[in-house]
């Protein structure tokens, strides 16, 4: 009897020291978050925010006013990035950054990127509310075109190379074109750069987008890096004939070994311990009649990994089966490495520690994991100390309009990236 008493008062101190902190309005984020749905939606329900688009670029003034409503020095720098910052009481020492993006894919959904963009801005209002000033500056950074190839953050990273600004997404707009339309200035995209002594540290929340959490029944993914990721493009060169006089053993089938290349894939990758993931995602057959053997395919390969050496591994355990096969099936097979590519990104330990330590403190369960997906933290890994921070995405659905999380994961994200703020406020110098 004594004990449950015991654990009772106990219970009561954790939720008098919790009441005690500053805390995210929950109703408040969910609200913020259908607000900013409503920039693209369409009268069949659907919602198109692409990176340049008008929705898109309407979506940014309004995150703007937000800002500024919220006493913030606000600009867009010339990568089309919104930038806002809050004094700190020591101007000399680097911001804390944090922020995501509010870009869709086509027909996306409501809260990749933009529960991490919404939650910054709940961090800003709940400092506000309890009239809490941090030492450092604390910078919130809107990333543009993260969907279309994490432009903003590359430019931050010094990683926005020329060949870049020229491509296309399904607005019709190149990157260019789009920086310009998002305020910015193409002939300045050097001067975005930061080097690695211009931020303190820098925090990403993001849905998980993916179901370890959810099926875990997990509050908060700690994530330990994000995925590196190559392309290559796999041609397979055979011989064009007529499907019904060329005898079954004569025949030079493309498509017949590009079929055997992509189970090869499958088995290869899976063959190798631990969590890599390889995939053909796309394939093209000519000249595509049903009554000619196909002469050429052309098929995609990506490999993702933690581990660049174990990409290499894997790509070269497929290649050389990928020979063999054409090798018996009397085709030819080329590999061409494209320019998509990614380098895997370590999240620096001891943010972990400390997103681990709030959400300790806030009495939310926590793991360690990977991130498939790439992210803005990706690049900013390369500049600065970089943690991020990941809430349950319901079914693991992502990139789709049933993508959903809900408004007390939200919160509970919301709350673990303020108080890490903190945390690391106090820490940094």
């Amino acid at each position: 009897m004594i004990s449950r008493i015991v654990q009772f008062l106990i219970f009561l101190g954790s939720m008098v020291v919790l009441a005690q902190k500053p805390m995210a309005n929950q109703d408040r984020l969910e609200k913020r978050i259908f607000e900013l749905a409503e920039f693209g939606l369409q009268e069949n329900g659907e919602t198109e925010r692409v990176a340049f688009s008008d929705a898109d670029v309407a979506a940014q003034q309004w995150v703007i006013n937000k800002l500024k409503n919220l006493g913030l020095k606000v600009h867009i720098d010339f990568a089309g990035n919104v930038i806002g910052i809050r004094d700190g009481i020591k101007a000399s020492l680097k911001p804390i950054s944090f922020g995501s993006h509010i870009d869709r894919v086509p027909n996306g959904g409501n809260y990749d990127g933009c529960v991490g963009s919404m939650a910054s801005l709940e961090v800003l209002e709940v400092l506000n509310e309890n009239n809490m000033t941090t030492k450092h500056p604390l910078e919130i950074i809107i990333f543009s075109n993260e969907e279309g190839g994490v432009m903003g953050s590359r430019a931050i990273a010094g990683h926005l190379g020329q060949s870049a600004l020229g491509v296309k997404n399904s607005t019709g707009y190149s990157m260019g074109e789009g920086i310009i339309r998002l305020g910015g200035d193409t002939t300045r995209i050097k001067e975005v750069a930061r080097g690695k002594d211009d931020i303190s540290a820098f925090l990403e929340l993001h849905i998980e987008q993916g179901g370890t959490l959810e099926k875990e029944n997990i509050d908060i993914g700690i994530v330990e890096g994000i995925v590196g990721l190559k392309w290559w493009q796999v041609e397979f060169t055979g011989f064009s004939n007529h499907a019904g006089t060329t005898p079954m053993n004569s025949r030079q089938d493309a498509l017949l070994a590009a079929a055997k290349f992509i189970v090869a894939v499958n088995e290869i990758t899976n063959s190798f311990e631990g969590a890599q993931v390889g995939t053909v995602g796309k394939i093209s057959a000519a000249p595509g009649a049903p009554n000619v053997i196909p002469g050429k395919v052309v098929t995609s390969l990506e490999i993702r990994d933690l581990s660049s050496d174990i990409i290499e591994k894997v790509y070269q355990a497929i290649k050389l089966k990928g020979e063999e096969i054409a090798k018996a099936s009397n085709v030819q097979i080329e590999f061409r490495p494209l320019d998509t590519t990614a380098d895997p990104a370590i999240m620096t330990s001891s943010i972990q520690d400390a997103i681990k330590r709030s959400a300790k403190k806030l009495g939310l369960s926590t793991k360690r994991m990977p991130s498939g997906a790439g992210h803005d933290a990706q690049d900013m890994a390369l500049i600065a100390p970089t943690g991020m921070i990941f809430v349950p995405s319901k079914g693991g659905i992502s990139h789709s309009p049933k993508e959903f999380t809900s408004a007390k994961d939200m919160a509970n994200g919301a709350n673990v990236l303020l108080h890490t703020i903190l945390a690391l406020d106090e820490k940094l110098e």
